[in-house]
């Protein structure tokens, strides 16, 4: 295996499985809230959780599987923020589970001789790499401001995903 097949493969696995970790994050959380607890925001203006979903959507399809894949683009972008958007937890977790596995299964077939190649995504010059990682990382920080937002409508009653166990890492600090 050369290098670069060995950086590209290396990159490709760390992108699928963080996708794949900050996705069962999304679905751990929507399983504790209700509708609307969903479509909840905490003053005017903010996103609530489907709104963020909905832009994890918008994003991941335009930028990986839309841009990776050199096909145009039929994002709504604005309508992903729309104040008035209120949308049910199986649509979201249905319309997530659709858009990740289409971004895996991208993700999955990009090789060292396209990872450089130019692409035009929403106005930026990119390459499939640089696409990846923008979205992978967008992603993620969407899945944080997730968390956040189901601790704050559950309080106590928020349940942990992953609890420490061994030695290393109750004490890890």
């Amino acid at each position: 295996m050369t290098d670069a097949r060995a950086i590209n493969d290396r990159f490709v696995a760390e992108a699928r499985k963080t996708l794949s970790t900050m996705h069962g994050k999304i679905v751990h959380c929507l399983g504790q809230l209700s509708d609307e607890d969903l479509n909840w925001r905490p003053f005017a203006g903010a996103n609530s959780i489907g709104n963020i979903i909905t832009h994890l959507c918008g994003n991941v399809t335009q930028w990986i599987v839309d841009g990776v894949s050199e096909r145009p683009s039929r994002r709504n972008r604005p309508g992903e923020f729309a104040q008035d958007l209120v949308v049910g937890r199986e649509k979201l977790l249905n319309d997530l589970a659709a858009v990740v596995r289409a971004a895996d299964e991208t993700i999955a077939g990009m090789t060292v001789e396209m990872a450089l190649s130019p692409r035009r995504i929403q106005g930026w010059e990119e390459t499939p790499l640089s696409a990846i990682f923008h979205a992978v990382s967008h992603f993620e920080g969407h899945t944080h401001q997730i968390v956040y937002i189901t601790r704050l409508r559950l309080g106590e009653r928020y349940q942990f995903k992953w609890v420490p166990s061994t030695p290393e890492q109750v004490s890890a600090k």
